[in-house]
């Protein structure tokens, strides 16, 4: 599992998914945590604001990502 660093002590998830390069866009990114496609920590997240800390996980479209901290 790749592992995304981030600099802060949270990153919100539409924000992750920019981020990261799951998503192009935050457009892309709010559709696709709004249509049910996100699961953070194995569970589907519809909140796009939700705070990933290090150690959450991240899925989208059969790629998983982990939250790294600095």
């Amino acid at each position: 599992m790749e592992k995304i660093e981030i600099t802060g002590e949270f990153i919100k998830l539409d924000s992750f998914l920019k981020f990261s390069g799951l998503c192009e866009t935050g457009g892309e990114a709010k559709l696709c945590v709004e249509d049910g496609l996100v699961r953070v920590n194995g569970e589907v997240c519809t909140q796009r604001g939700k705070k990933l800390r290090p150690g959450d996980t991240v899925e989208l479209d059969g790629t998983a990502l982990e939250v790294a901290g600095a």
